[in-house]
């Protein structure tokens, strides 16, 4: 996400117009590209599990390989499985590398298909709603289709997401905040047929961390009163919240509202200690000046490390006010 290493790339340094569906492909030039899905389901026995899926692209090189080898590239790519089974508190994560040529992965439009191997997320018909999801390794999978609820929001300024200071440390960045998700989650001897809501990422950039910057706390709330709210708090080498950090509350009606570093107090309620060493909150207070609400997050079990190449925290969690739950979601804790 940061680096010097950007001649040659497109940088997200102005505002763009988006068009659906077409901005739900690849967007090459830019070093940078995922496709991120994240949701919480429940079993027909009401077994309640979180699951996340996200395709990353990663440009190699600016330049497209003069070779007429099929092997030849210049994207590699990444994608990440986890799911957490909330009942027995397991949580299985996966990790996958492939070059993006020979057709071992890729995205494209018309059809639209995002794969890594036999890991996909593919339109059912063309390019738009519903998309199916298909994810299996080992015993561990998830087979789901996710119907539209809401229309796109832009994050940020009108989409252009900056999120530290310098030219062009921004994405273009848009969430679809509701997503009804329906299919079957496989873990070991057993397969589960689930219902529940679903949230998609979609970012692509060239740089986009400062130098000062450590990395971010991503809060992703969806509320039973059909409401969303998105926060990130960008977190500085010493540990304090950079002024880029940023948000948006989504109305019922899929109206937004932008939410400023100013506009939000996030008191870390408590901490969990990873096998890797690693701190991290799982346990927080989140006042929001804009909706004079004050809900507290937490983690619906610690161990949700996705200890891989990269490691990160990224887990399911429970949205409570006053005591009660009022929602469910999921957070990325990235750099500790």
């Amino acid at each position: 996400m940061g680096g010097d290493d950007v001649a040659g790339y497109l940088r997200a340094d102005r505002p763009r117009a988006f068009r659906f569906p077409e901005d739900h492909g690849p967007h090459p030039g830019f070093r940078n590209e995922w496709w991120y899905v994240v949701g919480n389901v429940d079993s027909e026995a009401g077994r309640r599990f979180g699951f996340q899926i996200t395709f990353f692209r990663v440009a190699l090189t600016p330049d497209v390989p003069e070779s007429l080898s099929a092997w030849a590239t210049d994207h590699v790519w990444m994608a990440h499985l986890g799911v957490t089974d909330a009942g027995s508190g397991e949580h299985h994560a996966f990790e996958r590398f492939a070059r993006g040529a020979a057709g071992l992965s890729g995205a494209d439009l018309d059809p639209f298909r995002v794969w890594l191997e036999d890991w996909r997320l593919i339109a059912l018909e063309g390019n738009d709603f519903p998309w199916r999801l298909e994810a299996v390794e080992g015993n561990t999978g998830v087979d789901m289709v996710f119907e539209q609820r809401k229309p796109p929001v832009l994050q940020g300024d009108g989409g252009l997401s900056q999120k530290g200071a310098g030219e062009g440390n921004a994405s273009y960045y848009y969430s679809m905040t509701r997503l009804d998700a329906r299919g079957s989650l496989r873990i070991g001897d057993e397969v589960h047929e689930v219902s529940g809501s679903a949230w998609l990422d979609r970012e692509w950039s060239t740089s986009a961390l400062a130098e000062d910057q450590a990395g971010w706390d991503w809060f992703a709330l969806q509320l039973d009163d059909d409401r969303e709210v998105m926060y990130y708090r960008m977190r500085r080498e010493d540990g304090s919240t950079d002024p880029y950090s940023k948000g948006l509350i989504v109305a019922p009606d899929g109206g937004s509202q932008l939410i400023r570093s100013e506009d939000v107090n996030l008191e870390v309620l408590r901490t969990w200690r990873s096998d890797t060493g690693r701190n991290y909150p799982v346990e927080w207070r989140l006042r929001l000046a804009p909706m004079d609400r004050e809900f507290e997050i937490r983690a619906v079990h610690d161990a949700q490390e996705m200890n891989m190449t990269v490691r990160y925290w990224e887990g399911a969690v429970d949205v409570l006010e006053d005591g009660k739950p009022v929602g469910r979601g999921y957070v990325e804790l990235a750099g500790y």
